[in-house]
């Protein structure tokens, strides 16, 4: 069904049906010349010129709507700390998501294995384009399978996914950034079907050796909604063209695909080595958005394992009077 959207003192009115739309236009609610926009319109269009709005009889079903792939989806996100986020599927629509981000799921929704990416290229496909799929998740960290969870009874169903430390959880239009978003190879947690999740080479050779993500980071292609998760707080930032960010390479989660990533040398090799900070930044530049996260996974991995007792780390007495004497006869 049509899902229209009509300007209105120079906003956005919608979404409605199209015989929501033309009944407003019939009845004087908005005038005949307004601006209507609906998705497989190139631009907004005159309502007069619109056949299906003046004349809705002579159109019992709306003309598909094309260049249109991933299925729409409905979300909430929950908590702040360790976020989830609860999607709400209509009959037949789907999201696919990393083996073991499920968290609950409603009655009516079924759950399948998937080999490839769960975009509609690798699975119509033939058997070189389900390779094709699979192989790209596989050299950029993931699993061969992602898991789709269908929708498959009457009315509406929900299924939730959680993330894995504490963080924040980004959700992304795709249709807003043209159709593509590059993003950090353990980002990913779940997408609507159709989403095809990629690889994105870095170009740079320096990039490639120096960079916290490495040569390849992840790429989300489609028009539909995609989440990812990040540590820590998230900081967006959006560029102007020539506008350069330097960040800490672990610190860097998502870009357009209109920002330049590039590694740079901190220029100080005393700094590099007594600082505390890595010999090596990222360095973006403008037009584009990019997202940020305070707390790299990585970074409180390191932190964890330093303080581990099978790793030679100290407790420090956790309050205790004793201090490291409390725990002498538990080693």
């Amino acid at each position: 069904m049509s899902k229209w959207y009509v300007a209105v003192d120079g906003k956005s009115t919608g979404p409605m049906t199209t015989s929501q739309l033309s009944s407003a236009l019939s009845s004087g609610q908005y005038p005949r010349s307004s601006m209507v926009w609906r998705e497989g319109l190139a631009d907004w269009q005159a309502a007069t010129t619109i056949a299906e709005l003046n004349n809705p009889a002579a159109t019992t079903t709306p003309p598909p709507v094309t260049g249109t792939r991933a299925h729409e989806i409905d979300y909430e996100i929950f908590g702040h700390e360790m976020q989830f986020v609860e999607i709400e599927l209509d009959p037949r629509e789907s999201v696919v998501s990393e083996a073991g981000a499920m968290m609950y799921m409603s009655n009516g929704i079924t759950m399948d294995t998937v080999f490839g990416d769960g975009s509609e290229e690798s699975q119509s496909g033939g058997f070189f384009d389900k390779m094709l799929g699979a192989g790209k998740r596989l050299i950029s960290g993931e699993g061969l399978f992602v898991t789709m969870f269908t929708h498959t009874g009457q009315g509406k169903a929900k299924v939730a996914f959680a993330s894995p430390y504490p963080g924040k959880i980004i959700p992304l239009d795709l249709k807003q950034y043209n159709g593509r978003i590059i993003c950090q190879k353990d980002a990913f947690l779940c997408a609507a079907k159709g989403v095809s999740i990629g690889i994105a080479f870095q170009k740079k050779i320096g990039t490639a050796l120096f960079g916290g993500e490495g040569f390849i980071m992840q790429q989300l292609d489609g028009d539909g909604f995609c989440f990812v998760h990040a540590g820590g707080t998230i900081i967006e930032k959006e560029l102007a063209a020539g506008e350069t960010l330097r960040v800490d390479t672990g610190c860097l989660v998502a870009l357009t695909q209109t920002v330049n990533y590039d590694i740079e040398f901190v220029g100080n090799v005393k700094s590099a080595i007594f600082g505390g900070e890595s010999f090596f930044f990222a360095t973006l530049q403008g037009p584009g958005h990019v997202w940020l996260q305070s707390l790299p996974f990585s970074r409180l991995a390191g932190r964890i394992h330093q303080a581990a007792p099978q790793t030679g780390g100290q407790s420090v007495g956790e309050g205790s009077v004793l201090g490291g004497l409390s725990t002498l006869f538990e080693r």
